[in-house]
């Protein structure tokens, strides 16, 4: 019968006596056998190991998935290995179970929030919703993604502040990610007044268009009244481009548009009240 292992209320004489018991079952025959089974238990574990390295390869899994998989499961056949040799060198393993419970309980306690935070990392490096280089916004925050790690994801803003986001807000809100399509749509609105001739305005915004290299007509671009307000009337221009020309062609047709307005004599407008004095 194996010996059990000393509660918290045994003494160190009590620790001792109980692997001194251990010790005199223990033979050199058997030893010998534990040792080739502890080998055995090596050999098997590397193969494990290998097969999957190669499988997360072949799926493209994210390396840093890929790494923290591997540590993790290397780990955990450390420790079943060392339960199934100290099982056949009768040891007490049911008190040995029970103790690494309780540790692995009182360490997940105390690491509550950092385990949120690395099952949110795994979530976004399989889910993948954005990867390194993409411009996203996520969790309050809108940057461009510098690093993505298993318990923090940094986000390098266009003032050149690098933040630091915690992956279990991440996991947990809306993200939206600006690079994830090819192309993107520049929407503008200008406001011009009621005595410009509407098809003069639609028109002068189409040759704008068409003058720009980094505009696309597939789809074609769309340019039309919105909008009648109570000072001016609303035209809408939308024109799509590559994801990387996004922001120059939003910053160009809005400068190039206005120019062209003031050469054409088009005035834009905005909210004003005109007050008209009546004489008897």
């Amino acid at each position: 019968m194996s010996a059990e292992l000393p509660t918290s209320t045994t003494t160190p004489e009590e620790t001792v006596e109980v692997f001194e018991q251990v010790a005199r079952g223990l033979t050199l025959t058997k030893a010998l056998y534990g040792l080739l089974l502890f080998l055995g238990c090596m050999a098997v574990m590397k193969v494990i190991l290998s097969l999957i390295d190669r499988t997360m390869t072949r799926l493209k899994v994210e390396p840093t998935v890929h790494k923290f998989t591997h540590s993790c499961l290397k780990v955990l056949m450390w420790v079943i290995t060392g339960l199934i040799v100290a099982a056949y060198l009768d040891f007490p393993i049911n008190s040995l179970v029970t103790v690494l419970g309780v540790i692995g309980v009182a360490l997940s306690l105390s690491l509550q929030g950092s385990l949120s935070n690395l099952a949110g990392g795994i979530t976004v490096m399989v889910s993948r919703p954005f990867a390194v280089g993409d411009y996203v916004e996520a969790g309050g925050v809108s940057g461009t993604v510098s690093e993505i790690g298993l318990v923090y994801t940094k986000l390098k803003t266009i003032d050149n502040k690098i933040i630091f986001i915690p992956n279990g807000e991440i996991s947990g809100e809306k993200i939206v990610n600006y690079n994830k399509q090819e192309q993107r749509r520049v929407d503008l609105t200008f406001t011009v007044s009621y005595d410009a001739d509407p098809e003069r305005v639609k028109e002068i915004m189409r040759q704008v268009i068409g003058a720009h290299p980094k505009a696309l007509f597939t789809p074609e671009p769309f340019v039309r009244t919105t909008s009648l307000g109570e000072s001016s009337v609303g035209y809408t221009l939308r024109v799509w481009c590559a994801t990387q020309d996004y922001w120059e062609l939003y910053y160009d047709l809005l400068e190039q548009v206005r120019a062209a307005f003031d050469r054409e004599g088009v005035e834009l407008t905005y909210n004003h009240l005109n007050v008209h004095i009546m004489k008897e």
